[in-house]
């Protein structure tokens, strides 16, 4: 069972987060187990296209490359992740996770959740990655409440077993709320 960590990467002081390492996801991410994170994850649209937040942030950084490797993978279903390379990312691989559009909770929302981290973990497991970073996924414009959504992200982390290689998975939080959530979700 991987363990759990938090790191804040916005300035918590209510700048816009192009303003700090979001131009750079994951950029100031600090090395576990002596490298890099091996993976980090993308809130991705079924369409695994550029677009906006965490999203369009990375598919910026990454460069025009990523784009590229996403298109012959699409659609991705809700509930799924892909895998691309990095590219020029500080990272090895970007897992492309589509979590629900928040439609009240009566539309399998916490099931296709729970499903977008587990074949997250899935995923870097099988490409032998030790360390992820995932986001707060569905949180953004897809409109999945916080508290709902951290609490799914910490116990879905937690329950995994069988992962072989994964042993670090950290929650990128880029703001108080998001801090608070993952705080509450993990005591």
């Amino acid at each position: 069972q991987p363990s759990c960590n938090l790191l804040v990467l916005q300035s918590l002081g209510g700048q816009q987060h192009d303003a700090c390492p979001f131009r750079q996801p994951y950029a100031h991410l600090p090395p576990l187990g002596g490298g890099l994170h091996n993976a980090i994850v993308n809130a991705a649209n079924t369409h695994l296209s550029p677009g906006s937040g965490v999203c369009g942030a990375i598919h910026r950084a990454a460069g025009p490359e990523l784009a590229a490797a996403c298109a012959p993978l699409a659609p991705c279903p809700t509930g799924h992740a892909c895998i691309t390379p990095g590219f020029r990312l500080p990272a090895r691989w970007v897992i492309h996770a589509v979590g629900p559009r928040w439609l009240g909770g009566d539309h399998d929302e916490p099931q296709l959740l729970a499903s977008a981290y587990r074949e997250s973990l899935r995923l870097a497991d099988e490409h032998g990655c030790t360390s992820i970073a995932f986001p707060a996924i569905s949180t953004g414009i897809y409109g999945y409440p916080l508290d709902e959504a951290t609490a799914i992200a910490v116990a879905t982390v937690r329950d995994a077993r069988g992962l072989r290689s994964l042993r670090d998975v950290t929650f990128a939080c880029f703001s108080h709320d998001t801090l608070a959530a993952y705080q509450k979700a993990m005591a």
